[in-house]
């Protein structure tokens, strides 16, 4: 985490940008049949010929064997660690979808679900309803719950095919909960229990909702039900533009990812749909900010899926897009991920993510490649995420000399 006295060192230098172009879920690990990973598979002609000419190594994101989840790592991006700051995801993905959460407001993410009478999981995601049809269920819920549950507000926001948020308003709502997603189908829904007293009555108006809610979605063949993960409120943080003196706007498809950005302090740029309209948006506003976020979703969706062809499919779609971001001549590049997730493990991990830097600045290797286990050799070693933003603040020549 950048400290105090480094902030002071901070230099105004608007005509040098800054670009983090984030491939969620980057890392790999090697296919049982080649023993190559997913970027060591991917021809990656663009990244690689970047490579050679960027500082480059492996980014830990939290500490060594801890594996993140999403919004915990992009906090560690963007130079928060975090283990000091206490939010869920739930309040993330309330910011992404541009809901004005309230300090007391208790939001949870949500996944439609199918659901057995009997309480069992079948099927985590509901066979992945288009966002059309996600649209069509959150209308639903809306209707047929009202807009109260107890002496709670509730708002049902829509996402992205099974993905929506729930945010309860009113008196009392602590978000000490916890999920009702067992995390595996074939397993009965957890009850939501209060983890403190403090949080008797938010558990109270949660099981009631969820209750409703399962007699409205009743008709549905496959979103049932749902799962409820992430609860929590509005942490405080200190404005990414005060920490770095940089104006950032950020970039993403998914809400959740817009959420950890706006939590922060960042401008949200938008709701585009997918990454075409993710660098179409960056072209058009690249004049107004300092520091942009830009985030591919992809490559993490194929490594839950466990799908080896698939994430390289992805890498190396990004690959072919690059020429663009780098037609727009930013002082600094930056391609890294916010964790890995390889597709033999179908789950987010622990291992350190593949990092490159490049800025006039940069050491370079002559023929090094995009991989894990090229960036071994790289310049910046292992290091940890909260602090790829001064490396990147010194690669645009932001930071002054420290001392005499």
């Amino acid at each position: 985490m950048i400290h105090e006295k480094t902030r002071s060192l901070i230099l105004g230098n608007p005509e040098k940008k800054i670009i983090l172009l984030v491939l969620d879920g980057l890392g790999g690990l090697p296919h049982p049949n080649t023993r190559r990973t997913e970027l060591e598979t991917a021809r990656l002609p663009n990244l690689d010929r970047l490579t050679e000419t960027s500082s480059g190594g492996r980014m830990l994101v939290v500490e060594p064997g801890v594996t993140p989840g999403s919004g915990p790592a992009h906090l560690s991006l963007f130079g928060y660690h975090p283990y000091e700051v206490e939010f869920g995801r739930g309040a993330l993905e309330a910011l992404g979808s541009d809901f004005e959460l309230l300090r007391g407001d208790l939001a949870a993410r949500a996944n439609f679900a199918t659901i057995s009478p009997d309480g069992v999981v079948l099927d985590r995601r509901a066979g992945r309803p288009s966002d059309d049809e996600n649209r069509r269920l959150c209308a639903k819920l809306s209707e047929g719950l009202g807009d109260r549950v107890g002496d709670a507000e509730v708002f049902v926001l829509p996402g992205k095919e099974h993905r929506f948020t729930v945010v309860f308003r009113g008196p009392g709502l602590d978000a000490a909960l916890n999920d009702n997603d067992p995390q595996r189908e074939g397993r009965e829904l957890l009850e939501i229990l209060p983890q403190r007293p403090e949080a008797n009555h938010a558990a109270d108006i949660v099981a009631k909702f969820l209750a409703r809610a399962a007699e409205v979605l009743s008709d549905e063949p496959r979103a049932s039900g749902m799962l409820l993960r992430g609860f929590s409120g509005l942490p405080e943080v200190m404005p990414f533009t005060e920490r770095y003196g940089l104006a950032a706007g950020a970039i993403a498809a998914y809400p959740m990812y817009r959420g950890v950005a706006a939590l922060v302090g960042m401008t949200v740029l938008g709701a585009p749909k997918n990454f075409e309209e993710e660098l179409a948006l960056l072209e058009r506003r690249y004049s107004e900010f300092d520091f942009f976020f830009v985030h591919y979703k992809g490559t993490d969706t194929a490594g839950h899926s466990g799908d080896f062809g698939e994430k390289v499919r992805h890498l190396e779609i990004v690959d072919s897009l690059l020429p663009r971001i780098e037609a727009l001549k930013p002082e600094v590049l930056i391609v890294t991920g916010d964790h890995s997730t390889p597709c033999i493990h179908k789950e987010h991990s622990w291992h350190p993510v593949p990092t490159i830097i490049r800025s006039p600045l940069s050491l370079g290797l002559p023929g090094a490649t995009f991989n894990e286990r090229s960036l071994f050799q790289g310049d910046l070693g292992t290091f940890h995420a909260t602090d790829l933003l001064p490396l990147a603040l010194a690669h645009s020549s932001r930071l002054s000399k420290f001392g005499a």
